[in-house]
């Protein structure tokens, strides 16, 4: 039976929502706990809330030959990305770390080229070129106080691409939904050495710290990675990933009400010359999975 319309489109808008917010959580989150304690809460309660509802979500569990695999996708995607991002939130603001993020398929793209064999066409390198100007200009904008905090967070962009490239074997024999579980739950365990710090933050935290926390791992991180698995399974790859493109403009709206925080005028060129880049990319990736590919010698090798 076809799914409602209106009840996919509400999933990818609420994901969508649900992502922009995260950015100017963290920045409340992050003064009151620090970076390793929102970095550890943040990922165990969205932990205990996905293995609450996973078997009501009928989340299955991964093959052992998959464990490495796993492994990898837990701790860039999950454990290393939010560590990276929480760091350089303490000095960017989160309009500005939206605009970063948003680059991440530029190096999944670059990854599946080096490990995967997929071309470089002349379009994905326009694309990769006009990003990492934008790029340039958003680090150039931040000044010399604070360029080491946005090269932490276009870190963090490398490694959410390393995830995203990762997960390409993995989503050929698991849902999207139990990729983001297996990642979550591992990437937890990846930062276990930071809980004996992170219960002694959270009992200092100010309130609105732990509030943001727990609205983080039950809302952003949770939940999101439920409404998006709700929406990719309905729409096509590229209708989905393409809501994407509204996350740094709604994070950059939701920081202002929320925090009185907007990036300067260079900043937002240099994320608006990015999202271009990446949207060129975009397209190409696109068109190219509605053509039938020859298969990857390499990925073929990773599958036996």
């Amino acid at each position: 039976m076809k799914q409602p319309i209106s009840l996919r489109l509400t999933s990818l808008i609420s994901t969508v929502v649900l992502w922009a917010s995260a950015f100017p959580a963290i920045r409340v989150g992050v003064d009151g706990l620090g970076v390793g304690g929102l970095s550890f809460w943040r990922l165990a309660v969205a932990s205990v809330a996905l293995a609450v509802v996973s078997p009501i979500l009928r989340v299955r569990l991964p093959h052992r030959r998959d464990l490495p695999l796993i492994a990898l996708c837990a701790f860039t995607g999950m454990s290393a990305y939010q560590v990276l991002l929480n760091w350089g939130e303490v000095h960017v603001p989160a309009g500005t770390a939206s605009l970063l993020i948003a680059t991440a398929p530029v190096f999944s793209v670059l990854l599946a080229s080096i490990f995967l064999g997929e071309r470089l066409s002349t379009t994905i390198v326009a694309g990769t070129v006009t990003a990492l100007a934008g790029v340039a200009l958003i680090a150039y904008a931040a000044g010399s106080a604070r360029i080491t905090s946005a090269l932490v967070i276009l870190a963090a962009a490398v490694v959410q691409g390393v995830y995203h490239f990762a997960t390409k074997p993995l989503l050929k024999r698991y849902t999207g939904l139990e990729v983001a579980c297996y990642a979550m739950w591992a990437g937890t365990l990846f930062l276990t050495p930071l809980a004996p710090g992170a219960v002694h933050d959270l009992l200092q935290a100010p309130a609105d710290a732990a509030v943001s926390t727990l609205y983080l791992g039950l809302l952003p991180s949770a939940l999101g990675f439920v409404t998006w698995g709700y929406a990719v399974a309905r729409y096509t790859i590229a209708q989905s990933t393409a809501a994407l493109y509204l996350v740094p403009p709604l994070a950059i709206g939701v920081a202002f009400v929320w925090l009185g925080e907007i990036p300067g005028p260079v900043e937002l060129v240099g994320g608006l010359i990015s999202m271009v880049g990446v949207l060129l990319i975009h397209r190409h990736t696109a068109r190219s999975a509605a053509a039938p590919e020859p298969p990857s010698p390499l990925l073929d090798k990773a599958e036996k």
